[in-house]
């Protein structure tokens, strides 16, 4: 993987957040807390950047699980204004209106949305910047829905892999249970992003690493890191798949 001085970079990603809410004259940020250790690393850096007094938290959860009690540990260890809102009876309504049966995934993918209306719209009333939780393993693979947790006005950790997002957060003082825990978007009961990449995030980002940073043959990628090319491959038709997710819609071109 790449080598970073992590203890530059969290003074890097302080300083980025603090400029952007400068430039945008605004009040301060909203984050949408997970219980996960992106948003926790996110407002970890915020807190730092900005003063708790201008950092708001909001707790969006479908389902009553555990990440709610650890989304509500990082909001209160760090002292920062927060809220809870159910969004299941938001996201019942809008499927009781579609009058159609949703499966996972498409229920997934509202909840997703729901909780980006949730978030501007008190960005909207308070004058506040959206920052964004997502990861580069993230964006890459298109791990993310569409206008929905990719949605946002600043992202601090965009550049950052998931095994670096880590090394952030253990510099940052993030709770150890966090840190630990398995990443889940939280989009059904028992996901896990793991699960749905069908790969760990350890291995991932060292293909990432390979694939993109340093551009190397898929055959020389599994031969150094000792796995089938079919796993790099995997990866190769990720990123390939989700091109249209990290770009902004494209129509043809007229008059030319």
């Amino acid at each position: 993987m790449r080598r970073l001085d992590y203890n530059s970079l969290v003074e890097e990603l302080v300083s980025f957040i603090a400029q952007k809410v400068e430039e945008a004259k605004a009040e301060g940020v909203v984050i949408g807390i997970s219980g996960g250790i992106d948003s926790a690393t996110t407002a970890y850096l915020a807190v730092r950047a900005l003063g708790r007094e201008r950092v708001l938290g909001l707790i969006m959860p479908y389902y009553e699980t555990q990440d709610v009690e650890d989304a509500k540990l990082v909001c209160e260890t760090l002292g920062i204004e927060h809220r809870l809102i159910s969004i299941k009876p938001i996201v019942e309504s809008f499927e009781k209106t579609l009058s159609m049966e949703l499966d996972e995934k498409s229920r997934g993918n509202i909840m997703a949305r729901t909780r980006m209306i949730l978030l501007y719209a008190h960005a909207n009333a308070r004058n506040l910047l959206v920052l964004g939780t997502s990861n580069r393993s993230e964006v890459l693979t298109g791990y993310f829905t569409k206008w929905g947790d990719g949605a946002s006005d600043y992202a601090p950790l965009i550049n950052l892999y998931k095994t670096e997002v880590w090394e952030i957060a253990k510099l940052l003082g993030v709770p150890d249970k966090i840190i630990r825990k398995k990443p889940s978007a939280g989009l059904w009961e028992g996901q896990t992003d793991e699960g749905e990449l069908g790969i760990s995030y350890r291995l991932l980002d060292e293909i990432l690493h390979r694939l993109v940073d340093l551009k190397m043959p898929v055959h020389e990628i599994a031969e150094e890191l000792g796995i089938p090319v079919e796993k790099v491959h995997h990866v190769e038709n990720l990123i390939k798949r989700s091109a249209h997710k990290r770009r902004l819609p494209v129509g043809p071109e007229v008059g030319v």
